[in-house]
């Protein structure tokens, strides 16, 4: 059995595509987008309050990844933060009303998610899922997801061990500060970087 909300809608509100293309061309509103009401075990059900865009949504949306992606129409978007609104019967982590945050697809290229996080409402299964940090407003819990999964995507495919050193050319983007902080503060590593004076300051407050 799934623990239920009062109230949660069979439709919600969505962005979507039916045809590959820029978002200015193919994205297209639906007020009455279906919303299943059946969770499997390992699921949740989110009211959605802050999503993001990331270069990938993009890539995904001119067809890119049609040899893997599910059929058309799409609701695009893979992070996400908002409130709990369902839960699956096997979810252990999360009840009702707990605020979450998370990246929605599991893997970034392919067996994606038809209903997205540019929507009201999203479903995701709770390995992907974590408590929103109480600092942090929804809409900054928002832009993190994707962004830090691609910084330790980095270190995973290298191969990279606590206590060694990394030399990074660049970290003035999203990727290049969290790639400093995962150094820093996961992997333990000596680090050195490469920036403009005037971003010094900066650097050095993430862990340079």
């Amino acid at each position: 059995m799934a623990e239920d909300a009062s109230i949660i809608p069979t439709h919600t509100k969505a962005w979507y595509y039916s045809e590959h293309g820029s978002p200015g061309d193919v994205l297209k509103l639906d007020t009455n987008w279906p919303l299943s009401q059946q969770l499997k075990d390992d699921q949740v059900l989110i009211k959605i309050i802050a999503a993001s865009i990331n270069p990938v949504d993009y890539k995904r949306m001119h067809g890119e990844f049609k040899d893997t992606d599910p059929h058309l129409p799409i609701v695009p978007g893979y992070d996400v933060t908002g409130t709990v609104v369902k839960v699956g019967g096997e979810v252990k982590k999360f009840k009702v009303g707990d605020e979450v945050y998370g990246d929605i697809n599991e893997h970034g290229l392919s067996n994606l998610k038809i209903l997205g996080t540019l929507s009201e409402y999203t479903i995701a299964e709770e390995r992907l899922l974590a408590q929103k940090p109480s600092n942090l407003s929804f809409i900054e819990a928002a832009s993190i997801p994707l962004t830090l999964e691609t910084a330790n995507e980095g270190f995973e495919h290298a191969h990279f061990s606590a206590g060694k050193s990394i030399l990074l050319l660049g970290g003035t983007g999203r990727v290049g500060n969290y790639l400093i902080q995962l150094a820093k503060q996961v992997y333990k590593a000596s680090m050195s970087s490469h920036c403009k004076h005037r971003e010094t300051s900066t650097f050095k407050g993430l862990g340079s």
